[in-house]
């Protein structure tokens, strides 16, 4: 497309591309937004390498005029959206790009490569951490994904609230809190569990988690406090019938003086298992499979469409496209999210103009008030301080925590059913 609008002379018209999702994964009630930071970090450095150009000009996937565009390229244009963390419904314009056609369109796969994945793993994350109601949920999934994105993941997954992950190197570029426990491979090496046992108290303190299902889970519980005294941090569960296992292991643990020793849970858990386990005296949950895969929606299916583009005016005219089921709505789009008396979100309003955004705000219903959803993110190609590295994630967890607050209750059921709220579109 880049190759082509260069020799049509019409690669430098001012563009707006807009990023959304025509329809949430079946039966999900709200998305979550997640993987706009990482977007930004990525987009300060986008270039293109000269072993790149080399490889586009010798394929001949370019020619000279589009491979000298690329030598030079860096964005010069802005960005805005919703902050990354917030709530999404159909048609939310979550991201907001405008340059020229050129700069903006060699950005598409990178925006939703990146906000198709994460926004999945958030989404999902989301209606764990509901679905266990306050109980810690630790992200353990690395091991389930590609190794570029298993670093994304538990990214995503604190963004949408979990407690830490056991990947040490997004602990390390973006301050989590991270975790982790011995695998049965570890007991299996020693002798027998108590070698095993005194092995890792030895080396992590009596603070640490034991897994005591590898042979005998009665047998290991009493080993571990013996061992550990009252003191034993917790002891991990993987395998069997995790609820009433933890009842009963819960009940030799106090008998045993370890009454403040926690029991952590494992095992492909979903939101559906994690609810199932909410009267149970579980502790914390470690999610790995079903989290890093969306828990059956690996993608949010968002699209990257043009809204508008330069006139022979010099002025900015709305464009969309007519086909049929893929229609889009022509024209930058404005966002504000409707409150009732009450705080709780009632609608999401998207206005194609700013006059019909404030015809929309002069017809509210008594009580009802609007909280703005688009936000400044880039300003002529300067990245705006604040949405990236751990300062960026810590601020995209709190803005999850108040999002998720305001949605209605019906959004925390996990039977399917429709948005959580109806998308109004104005034009």
């Amino acid at each position: 497309m880049i190759e082509a609008a260069l020799r049509a002379g019409t690669h430098e018209r001012r563009s707006v591309f807009e990023t959304f999702t025509r329809r949430l994964p079946a039966g999900r009630r709200y998305g979550v937004l997640a993987g706009t930071g990482r977007f930004l970090e990525e987009l300060a450095d986008f270039r293109f390498t000269p072993e790149q150009l080399d490889f586009l000009g010798r394929t001949r996937v370019v020619g000279d005029a589009t491979l000298e565009y690329l030598a030079d390229f860096r964005f010069t244009g802005s960005v805005r959206g919703y902050a990354e963390g917030e709530a999404f419904f159909p048609h939310s314009p979550v991201l907001q790009v405008e340059g020229t056609f050129a700069e903006a369109c060699v950005l598409e796969t990178l925006i939703l490569s990146i906000l198709n994945y994460d926004s999945a793993v958030a989404s999902a994350a989301s209606r764990m951490v509901g679905a266990a109601a306050g109980r810690p949920c630790l992200e353990m999934g690395s091991r389930r994904a590609h190794e570029a994105a298993a670093v994304s993941a538990a990214r995503a997954a604190v963004v949408a609230g979990f407690a830490g992950t056991s990947n040490l190197e997004a602990g390390m570029r973006y301050g989590i809190h991270t975790i982790g426990t011995s695998a049965h491979a570890f007991t299996l090496l020693h002798d027998d569990e108590r070698a095993a046992f005194a092995a890792q108290l030895a080396a992590q303190g009596a603070g640490t988690t034991l897994l005591v299902d590898t042979y005998d889970v009665e047998a290991a519980v009493r080993t571990a406090v013996e061992l550990a005294g009252p003191q034993l941090g917790a002891v991990r569960l993987d395998s069997g019938d995790l609820g009433a296992q933890a009842v009963w292991v819960r009940a030799l643990l106090d008998e045993l003086g370890a009454k403040d020793t926690k029991i952590t849970v494992t095992s492909d858990l979903d939101e559906y298992a994690i609810a199932g386990l909410r009267s149970a005296p579980v502790d914390s949950y470690g999610v790995g499979t079903r989290l890093v895969t969306g828990s059956g929606a690996p993608t949010t299916s968002m699209v990257y469409k043009l809204v508008a583009r330069e006139g022979a005016s010099g002025q900015l005219e709305p464009v969309a496209k007519r086909s049929a089921g893929k229609g889009s709505t022509g024209g930058r789009k404005h966002a504000v999210r409707q409150l009732g008396a009450d705080g709780r979100a009632v609608a999401e309003v998207v206005a194609s103009s700013e006059q019909a955004l404030d015809r929309a705000r002069g017809d509210l219903p008594e009580g009802v008030r609007t909280r703005e959803l688009m936000t400044d993110l880039v300003r002529e190609g300067e990245i705006l301080p604040g949405a990236t590295g751990a300062e960026g994630l810590k601020a995209a967890a709190a803005r999850h925590a108040a999002s998720w607050a305001e949605l209605p209750a019906a959004s925390r059921r996990l039977s399917e059913g429709e948005p959580a709220i109806p998308t109004q579109l104005l034009s």
